[in-house]
């Protein structure tokens, strides 16, 4: 159980660490991610000035399905026409249709398109907003630079349509070019041109002066609608209002507002003449039906007036009376039922539900009528007669009347007729800017860049793969990491002056965590090197490389140093860079009678630079390893500089000469720093390590990379030397570094 909570205790610090190494990632790359920030505003704000502003205009209709004209007269007249099953999605529809768009891309021109040429994307960006079009019932306008152009017709044949014109102003008139073909004619007259592929009719009021063309297309009509319902919105507001809200879009104020407008006069009129065509319809019918109705009447009241002229009164019997009311009511039915399905016919086929439902009603009183008429029949033939007669005229006079009726009521409907669709709001000028909406655009592009930005430190981060984590590098390598050494703040403020020379972590940061990470340094090699019990005095030598240039080998050399002093232990310093060996600098001594000069005082390549003051060399003679040992001003640390620069310096370093001096310092001195090359730089470490008891690689925190440092390592194991420990330098504390907690701590001076 609590090897379980260790564990999880583990995995959540590990997560957190996890999580805090990522935020300080981008913390240390704000630098990026505010430079993206920037360029996705500067672009979010170009957008925005190369996109025209968008404007909207809206209307209300109110669609009133409960209340049709002809249902308000009476059941008898509204049965007569047929069902309306119409629905407001179905009245969205119809206003999104040619049949509503056409009648308003014919008035307002709308087919007709004309665009400047002359302006290109800079200057949208810079004047942030272009001239555009506007098309009303007299022609289509734009202005332009140079003036105005105003087109009042222009009309092509099939083969023309959606196929781009120049309108070029010339001396006379005009030239209407399409590439192939020039056209030419005069401002302000009308003009039919015959071309290769059909008609062209055009009249132009007015184009811009001096050299300055007009695109003109006319588009089909199928493009336009299309066009005008890619902006056009049409909903209903709420949920079963019946009322529809229209919104159309437009770079022009003007233009949406008046589009919108004939739009909903052109629904209306639509709607209007539906309505009334469903009326004429039901009157022409009934004219048709009243004249015949008639002489039926008056044909039956001649028979029956006959008949009882000549048969004198008859009293018909109770049953035969029950038999007459129900048979003439059975008639009465008939006859609307005709009426009806003879109406119904005029729209549907015999297949249609509604016919079918009449035709089994009359089936049926057909069936009734003749149970009736049997009947009938068994009565004494006078009464029969009378009985027979006397429904026809009933029925007929019934049925007349009921026509007549509803005739008279449906020329009343059609003279006060108003359609079921009535205009609430009709769209008006608000100047309201919808799109680009400026600060969401620049809010977003700027939030934009800043993601991209952060995704760029993240996958430069992933990419560089520079030297962090100590247990990271010990598994890459191999090599156990004996010492974090933290930046100096004292020295890093220091450093800012190049003119100023390095000094010493015991001269001007002595209470410094890096003081005490170094000391840390010393003990560990102390306590790491082997004993050996011996009667001759042997230094212990301790080489100090790197992997690459500039990770702070003589920064770790000279303090560690100083630090073994500290033990009253006889310490030298030996600068075995003889390339570019820097040293001198935190010594500040000079880096002539050095190293490179003892070896090569026998040497005849030898140079002397006349320019710099540097003790004379003689060829012939040869100097002691004293007259190269100076003293560092420090208490018990000689130092021994670099030297000329040598042609050759890792064949001085293999040579006898070498070996023989580290054999003759060695009983001198308790330690010896040896301060070497990079190892991926030069193969003197490799030279060097010959003669160390303890090889340390320094690397740089956050500076260092991770695939070099592996890399020397095992280049130092394929030459069968064994690094005995890697040194992580300049480990940045605070918020900044995620492994800043190994540094949390330190015994010293804090005052």
């Amino acid at each position: 159980m609590d090897t379980n909570s260790k564990d999880l205790s583990r995995n959540d610090t590990n997560k957190d660490n996890d999580l805090l190494g990522l935020f300080l990632v981008l913390l240390r790359g704000w630098k990026i991610i505010v430079l993206f920030a920037i360029l996705g505003l500067i672009i979010g704000v170009l957008y925005a000035r190369y996109e025209n502003p968008t404007f909207k205009s809206d209307a209300l209709i109110q669609i009133d399905e409960t209340s049709k004209n002809v249902s308000g007269l009476g059941s008898s007249v509204s049965e007569l026409l047929p069902p309306d099953n119409s629905s407001t999605q179905a009245q969205i529809e119809l206003i999104r249709s040619r049949m509503v768009l056409e009648p308003v891309v014919d008035r307002l021109n709308l087919d007709i398109r004309l665009s400047d040429p002359s302006v290109n994307k800079l200057d949208r960006i810079r004047n942030n907003q272009t001239n555009v079009q506007m098309s009303t019932a007299d022609g289509v306008l734009l202005e332009t630079n140079s003036g105005p152009v105003q087109i009042k017709q222009f009309d092509v044949s099939q083969d023309y349509l959606d196929k781009p014109f120049v309108l070029s102003r010339t001396n006379t008139g005009f030239v209407l070019s399409s590439g192939t073909e020039e056209f030419k004619g005069q401002l302000g007259k009308s003009y039919r041109f015959r071309g290769k592929n059909g008609l062209i009719e055009i009249g132009i009021n007015e184009l811009p002066t001096g050299d300055h063309p007009i695109n003109i297309t006319q588009r089909s009509l199928q493009i336009t609608t299309d066009s005008i319902n890619s902006a056009l919105t049409v909903v209903e507001k709420g949920a079963q209002t019946g009322i529809i809200e229209l919104s159309l879009s437009s770079l022009s104020q003007e233009q949406a507002s008046v589009t919108l407008k004939q739009i909903v006069l052109s629904y209306m009129a639509q709607n209007q003449q539906r309505d009334s065509e469903q009326t004429s319809k039901t009157i022409q019918f009934m004219e048709k039906q009243i004249p015949e109705l008639r002489k039926n009447l008056e044909a039956s009241e001649a028979k029956f007036n006959s008949f009882r002229e000549k048969s004198g009164t008859i009293d018909v019997g109770q049953e035969a009376g029950i038999l007459l009311g129900e048979k003439a009511g059975i008639d009465s039915q008939l006859s609307e039922l005709k009426l009806k399905k003879a109406e119904l016919t005029t729209y549907y086929t015999e297949e249609h539900p509604l016919v079918i439902q009449i035709n089994d009603q009359l089936r049926v009183l057909n069936d009734r009528k003749q149970q009736i008429k049997d009947t009938v029949n068994k009565l004494p033939e006078v009464q029969r007669e009378f009985v027979t007669l006397s429904e026809d005229v009933s029925i007929n006079r019934e049925i007349y009347l009921t026509i007549l009726k509803n005739y008279e009521q449906l020329k009343i409907v059609k003279a006060g007729q108003v359609s079921d669709a009535r205009i609430i709001d009709l769209p008006i000028n608000t100047y309201r800017t919808i799109t680009p909406k400026k600060q969401l655009i620049m809010g977003l592009s700027t939030l934009a860049g800043a993601l991209l930005g952060t995704l760029l430190v993240l996958i430069m981060n992933l990419l560089r793969n520079v030297v962090k984590d100590p247990e990271r590098i010990e598994s890459k390598t191999g090599v156990p990491v004996i010492a974090t050494i933290p930046r100096s703040s004292v020295l890093s403020r220091l450093s800012t002056n190049k003119k100023a020379a390095p000094r010493m972590l015991a001269h001007v940061d002595n209470s410094s965590l890096t003081y005490e990470a170094i000391k840390s340094l010393r003990t560990s090699l102390i306590l790491g090197m082997p004993t050996v019990v011996s009667d001759t005095k042997q230094a212990k030598v301790i080489l100090v490389t790197g992997e690459s240039p500039g990770v702070g080998k003589s920064f770790i050399s000279a303090n560690l140093s100083e630090v073994f002093a500290q033990l009253n232990k006889k310490v030298l310093v030996i600068d075995a860079d003889m390339r570019l060996g820097e040293l001198h600098k935190i010594f500040s001594m000079s880096q002539y009678n050095g190293l490179a000069d003892y070896l090569l005082q026998d040497d005849s390549i030898v140079s002397h630079d006349t320019t710099v003051d540097v003790p004379a060399i003689n060829e012939t003679s040869s100097f002691g390893i004293e007259n190269f040992i100076h003293p560092s001003g420090m208490e018990h640390i000689d130092f021994i500089p670099r030297g000329k620069h040598p042609i050759n310096p890792a064949s001085l370093l293999i040579g006898d000469r070498f070996s023989a001096l580290l054999a003759k310092l060695k009983s001198q001195y308790d330690y010896i720093v040896i301060d070497s090359p990079p190892i991926l730089a030069a193969s003197d470490a490799m030279v060097l390590a010959q003669h160390a008891d303890q090889i340390l690689m320094v690397t740089r925190y956050d500076e260092s990379m991770e695939r070099q440092l592996t890399y020397a390592v095992k280049q130092m194991h394929k030459s069968n030397i064994q690094v005995d420990g890697v040194i992580l330098n300049d480990v940045k504390q605070g918020l900044m570094s995620k492994y800043s907690y190994h540094y949390n701590y330190a015994y010293g001076n804090n005052q």
